[in-house]
């Protein structure tokens, strides 16, 4: 009597049962038996339907199976550092360390096919169907005024350095002068700064360049863009976006990448509070561009508790020192809010209209100057959505693609640590709006500019701006108000005075974009081979050190400081061994 044996083999994407047929079963099935789990073997036979009732439907190969005839073991698999199954739970470090061992994951391989497979609709829209021409650019590059911090690359020649860019900016601008007018990439960028979730020192953004072309036309392009390489099971892609000011963003979301999906805006309540008697208000508005903001926690009295209002208003002195107060207007909890009792009858009901509270409902209040206290809103409006979801409360719909146009930014912002001094919003190439160009000799700060960001459930996946192509406004730009050194840029000045076009582009960030498109935690996992938090990579241990006979050729040598001493030890010891 035989029995017969199941065994499960993965070709390439999906898991394929096998069954060993009867004259072959004994030595086919001893191989099979004895092979490690993730063992490497080679199988011959008959692709056959299972039988009536044994299909699997939650398996893509789930109604076939392989009579396999013979069997070969072509390489042993030793003890794995932990199970490819996706319910288990591995450290992140270990991911990383065994990264190849991580790869054959189920969620891997589908997040990196998925990615392959849209960079892909991607160059078929903007090659085949909008002529674009796919041109690479250098990666050694120099250093460019402003912006992230950007690695730098020794040279042979004593004390020069290239630098990896952060962008190709400048090379496709020089592009659209050269003559083409519709330059793409799926460009490499680098920024020597530390990993979050969503950013790594080492990132790819789908880069576009476009000659003759207006916001609008960019919008279009991109909109189209992801229609076409949007999956189809998630939903189709509604067009065209909608669009708001960063003015708006702000004053009703409290930030420039608002999350859309749910409500809890920003309310300004200023007037109702014109004559109150309520000291901390009064001295608020008082003051020059003073406002009275608030946002509705809705069932807020029944979701949180003392120590999460507790946990706001802290943050909100912690952070912003600023005050944060909960207002209860239909409950009984007051939680100790001296406020709701100041608040006079008809402020009340003028309150709640405004405000369209509900039973239940918590009021958070904050007074002070406008851009600060929309700011502290915006984040705490985040912070209690989390806080509702993790009572149950549904707020963002994990399958709702929710994207918003910001545009009209300021083309200028007064730097942190000199506050007359101006430094660019974006980068220095963004063109200053039309209506605003008159300002910019004599009011530059209040300059809005042609820049205009994609944002995606609260994220900002894409960024772009129409820019200047004429070479004495770049010039008065560059040296006048931003105060740069333009010798450092000297060879984009110039070729700006050669006939160069009005243009305009974006980059997409394509690691960020599939992040939120497989619903994935990190852009760590819609990368291959990413770094970790701390820019490392653990699979090879670098950045590494290196012995000092190979920095011999390029003029530099290390400066250990006192705590690495002992690092630097260790690797004495070990190039002596």
């Amino acid at each position: 009597m035989w029995r017969v044996a199941f065994f499960s083999l993965r070709p390439r994407s999906h898991l394929v049962w096998m069954d060993s047929v009867q004259k072959s079963a004994a030595s086919v099935k001893k191989i099979l038996c004895e092979a490690p789990v993730e063992s490497v073997v080679q199988v011959s036979g008959t692709v056959v339907a299972r039988p009536p009732g044994q299909e699997n439907p939650k398996m893509p190969t789930g109604e076939i199976e392989i009579k396999v005839k013979t069997a070969e073991l072509l390489n042993s698999c030793k003890k794995l550092p932990f199970e490819i199954k996706d319910f288990v739970k591995k450290t992140e470090a270990l991911r990383l360390q065994y990264r190849y061992l991580d790869l054959r994951s189920f969620q891997m391989q589908r997040n990196l096919r998925l990615r392959s497979q849209m960079v892909m609709r991607m160059r078929e829209y903007l090659c085949n169907l909008h002529g674009f021409i796919d041109i690479e650019t250098p990666t050694l590059f120099k250093k460019t005024p402003g912006g992230a911090k950007e690695f730098l690359v020794p040279s042979r020649e004593p004390g020069k350095f290239y630098s990896l860019p952060q962008s190709p900016q400048q090379f496709k601008q020089l592009l659209m002068i050269g003559g083409f007018d519709r330059y793409f990439q799926v460009a490499r960028c680098y920024r020597d700064e530390g990993s979050r979730p969503d950013r790594q020192p080492e990132f790819t953004q789908i880069d576009i360049e476009m000659s003759f072309v207006d916001q609008t036309g960019i919008q279009q392009l991109i909109e189209g863009l992801l229609q076409y390489s949007w999956p189809s099971d998630r939903g189709a892609v509604a067009l065209p976006f909608p669009s708001m000011t960063f003015a708006e963003a702000l004053a009703t979301y409290g930030t420039d990448k608002p999350d859309t999906r749910f409500g809890m805006k920003i309310i300004d309540i200023s007037n109702v509070f014109r004559n109150t008697e309520i000291g901390f208000l009064q001295d608020a508005l008082s003051k020059p561009q003073g406002t009275v903001k608030a946002i509705c926690v809705p069932g807020g009295a029944k979701y949180l508790k003392r120590k999460d209002i507790e946990s706001i208003r802290k943050f909100a002195v912690d952070h912003f020192n600023q005050e944060v107060l909960p207002v209860f207007l239909k409950t009984s909890i007051n939680w100790n809010s001296p406020v709701a009792e100041l608040i006079m009858e008809e402020q009340r009901l003028e309150f709640i209209r405004l405000m369209q509270v509900q039973e239940d409902d918590v009021i958070l209040l904050t007074a002070g100057e406008h851009q600060k206290a929309c700011s502290l809103l915006g984040k705490l409006r985040l912070e209690c959505a989390d806080l509702l979801e993790k009572k149950g409360v549904v707020l963002r719909d994990p399958a709702l693609f929710s994207f918003l146009w910001v545009v009209d930014f300021p083309l200028f912002l007064p730097k942190e640590d000199n506050p007359r001094e101006l430094e660019s919003a974006h980068h220095p190439f963004t063109a200053p709006h039309p209506s605003d160009i008159h300002l910019l000799y004599t009011e530059p700060e209040k300059v809005r500019s042609q820049h205009y960001d994609l944002v995606l459930n609260g994220s900002e996946i894409g960024g772009g701006s129409i820019r200047i192509h004429n070479a004495e406004l770049q010039h008065y730009v560059l040296a006048t108000l931003l105060k740069e050194d333009v010798k450092l840029l000297s060879h984009l000045l110039q070729a700006l005075d050669y006939g160069a076009p009005p243009h305009g582009g974006i980059a997409l960030g394509l690691d960020r974009l599939m992040c939120l498109v497989t619903g994935s935690p990190s852009i760590r996992d819609v990368i291959a081979f990413p770094k970790s938090f701390r820019g490392h990579d653990l699979m090879s241990s670098a950045p590494d050190c290196v012995p000092p006979e190979d920095l011999k050729p390029y003029h530099i040598q290390v400066s250990w400081p006192a705590d690495s001493e002992s690092e630097k030890n260790s690797l004495n010891l070990h190039q002596e061994s």
